[in-house]
């Protein structure tokens, strides 16, 4: 019985699992459908295109799921997307940023609302919490790319703003407005990067218990697993030993 038991769990689990990641290729699909209808269908001629491709290949999006979002996007039955910001606040008086895509307003905030509701959280107005935090570009690489001074100065002369290395790879941080071409010229010194996408960093962090971590990460997974939410960011701290006791759970 316990071999049995072992066996439905892990069947279980690799079923979250696939549904994760059918959940997150949809995501990125929708990401390269807009970018492609608001650009153009070429990603050498379009920044946004190009960045979204990279994202899904990281994630090991297959080649024709990529292309057949690309095609979507000249279909005259494509539903409009709205680009949304949603800020509020979490448990503790954490900071949060949702970003969504959306066909229809009222759905997703209604929904966005409802999850911060019902872990503890309030929804703000669009400016409430963003100046917590730095709009940013984030490249990162392999620690195989190159040694750490080859790195920052291939960084340095893409116009980057930072970078971080250890030796688990390295981060390159620039301007927002930059990523695309930073992107670009540092592929050309060191190669196509492991991902390369926009964030919102804190630059004010939020130390917070146990308890509060735990709802915290309710109310973010909550609000990853609605459709139209692309990313959700926060300003929440907690130890290393606490972060990982909560998410192996």
């Amino acid at each position: 019985m316990a071999g049995h038991s072992q066996f439905k769990n892990i069947m279980h689990r690799k079923g979250r699992q696939d549904a994760a990641r059918s959940k997150m290729f949809a995501k990125l699909a929708r990401e390269i459908t807009v970018a492609a209808k608001t650009g153009m269908a070429d990603a050498n001629m379009n920044p946004r295109l190009r960045l979204a491709i990279q994202a899904a290949r990281a994630e090991n999006m297959p080649k024709d799921n990529i292309e057949r979002a690309i095609k979507k996007a000249a279909g005259g039955d494509m539903q409009n997307y709205d680009e949304i910001r949603y800020e509020g606040y979490g448990p503790g008086g954490v900071a949060i940023i949702v970003e969504a895509l959306s066909d229809n307003r009222n759905r997703t905030g209604g929904a966005v609302r409802a999850v911060f509701t019902k872990y503890g959280g309030n929804l703000g107005a669009t400016g409430a919490v963003s100046h917590m935090f730095a709009h940013v570009g984030e490249i990162t690489y392999p620690a195989a790319a190159g040694s750490a001074a080859a790195v920052l100065d291939a960084a340095i002369e893409a116009g980057a703003d930072d970078v971080k290395s250890d030796e688990s790879g390295h981060l390159v941080t620039c301007a927002f407005e930059e990523l695309s071409a930073v992107s670009t010229a540092l592929e050309a010194k060191l190669g196509e990067s492991a991902s390369a996408k926009a964030v919102w960093r804190p630059s004010l962090t939020t130390p917070v218990d146990e308890e509060k971590a735990a709802s915290i990460l309710k109310l973010i997974a909550g609000l990853e697993e609605d459709d139209d939410v692309q990313n959700v960011y926060s300003n929440f701290e907690v130890s290393e030993d606490v972060l990982a006791k909560l998410t192996a759970a």
